[in-house]
């Protein structure tokens, strides 16, 4: 079965409207980020993995090539996770429906397993990032959904291990969402940050009670309306708000 074209044509009856989506440049405390946000209700966000011989997308043209054959297209796109070195997914990861990689409960190195660690779950109109035990004890039902580390934000509160002094800078990625689940929030940063600055971003700027990182250094962002198409490594799991082509 290949995996990409069931995925794209389950998903053809599903909203795809550019007015879901807003993106920006924006300053808070001295850094610049890239905000992406996007409107649940409207929304037609998907995760991506593999391509129709599964094997990796890798790169958000790909993706687009696939999209396009379909009359879609990406409206957005970003790295969506943490993966070993091929590619498959570190922790949970659901695509259509279907769990392709489990969920990793325990703690363990490198910043995934910088505990407590998360889950972005989307499903029809909603989007959250839930902490990942609660997760492991409630199961929501996600259409799509991929688990990384460390949270950035917890109900309301900065991870606990985030240090206000930390010397430890990158380019960071992550999501946040809104309480009721209608909006999420994705950012960039564009100059190398600590976790407590981004953190502070998701929870004193832009409001958000949970947000969780996705991933640094390795970050890359599709934002034609910021002009942005990022190039660089092959990634694993890839976020994207699918879009009707224009004309």
């Amino acid at each position: 079965m290949r995996a990409l074209a069931a995925l794209l044509a389950a998903c053809l009856a599903l909203p795809a409207s550019a007015d879901a989506l807003s993106c920006r440049n924006d300053q808070f405390d001295g850094q610049t980020y890239a905000i992406c946000e996007i409107d649940m209700d409207s929304a037609d966000l998907r995760l991506f993995l593999n391509d129709e011989a599964n094997r990796p997308l890798g790169h958000f043209a790909p993706l687009n090539r696939a999209l396009e054959a379909q009359g879609k297209t990406l409206g957005f796109a970003m790295n969506a996770g943490m993966y070993h070195s091929d590619r498959r997914p570190v922790g949970l990861y659901v695509e259509n429906g279907q769990e392709l990689a489990p969920l990793v409960p325990n703690p363990g190195p490198g910043n995934f397993g910088l505990l407590p660690n998360g889950v972005f779950c989307i499903s029809q109109n909603h989007a959250r990032v839930i902490e990942t035990l609660a997760f492991a004890e409630t199961r929501p039902v996600c259409q799509f959904a991929t688990q990384s580390g460390p949270m950035l934000v917890i109900d309301g509160a900065l991870h606990p291990r985030f240090l206000p002094n930390s010397t430890s800078r990158y380019i960071r990625n992550g999501v946040g969402t809104t309480s009721d689940g209608h909006r999420a929030v994705f950012a960039m940063s564009r100059q190398p940050v600590t976790f407590h600055e981004f953190g502070r971003l998701f929870r004193d700027h832009l409001g958000l009670p949970n947000a969780l990182y996705l991933d640094g250094n390795i970050s890359r962002l599709y934002a034609p309306m910021l002009g942005r198409d990022d190039p660089g490594f092959r990634m694993g799991p890839i976020v994207g708000l699918v879009v009707d082509q224009a004309g």
